[in-house]
């Protein structure tokens, strides 16, 4: 009952956030989901990890976690990606190191929700939740509330961890890339 309830409060999240196209994105820009649809990479999203970039350290945690698999599957999926310095400064611990296995595997659940979200996606539901912010539960079960400071969107999860969405969005084949600068879950102490 409790995966039920679980599965229906995901795919109203999506729902919420599916008609969001045709709102200015955070620089201003007209964006909508069938634009950003008509510019799709052929490119997954462990396939767009594994690429490189600033998010070569994410796709080594992924791999260790056993979660690549999953971002080469069909989704959709928006993994909400944290760069390789906040990665390192994550309280010491390696989350590629096999001893971390399953607490990569957790921190990189809190940063998937389902279904492919632009950010003018986001901004929309942000926009018409007012204050309280929108909100999202990932793959791990969480919730993420969703912000805008100024020009800014923030993301902060139950655990008050939070980041901003910077840098460009990429839209893979099964889902959507969203650059953050920190992390979104607080992780556990590195083991000694």
């Amino acid at each position: 009952m409790r995966t039920l309830t679980r599965l229906a409060l995901t795919s109203l999240a999506v729902f919420t956030l599916a008609g969001c196209g045709d709102r200015p994105d955070a620089t201003g820009q007209e964006n909508s989901t069938a634009e950003a649809q008509a510019g799709a990479s052929k490119l997954t999203l462990a396939a767009t990890l594994k690429a490189g970039g600033a998010h070569a350290g994410l796709a080594k945690v992924m791999n260790n976690s056993g979660l690549m698999g999953a971002l080469e599957g069909v989704g959709p999926y928006t993994l909400f990606a944290p760069a390789d310095d906040a990665l390192k400064g994550a309280g010491g611990a390696d989350f590629t190191d096999a001893a971390m296995k399953a607490e990569g595997a957790a921190l990189l659940r809190a940063h998937i929700v389902p279904g492919a979200l632009t950010r003018a996606d986001i901004i929309g539901a942000v926009d018409r939740s007012g204050s309280k912010g929108a909100q999202m539960r990932t793959m791990g079960g969480s919730l993420l509330t969703f912000t805008r400071s100024g020009n800014d969107l923030i993301a902060t999860a139950s655990d008050g961890a939070s980041a901003r969405l910077t840098g460009q969005e990429v839209l893979a084949s099964n889902g959507m890339l969203q650059p953050l600068d920190g992390l979104l879950a607080r992780p556990s102490a590195a083991p000694n």
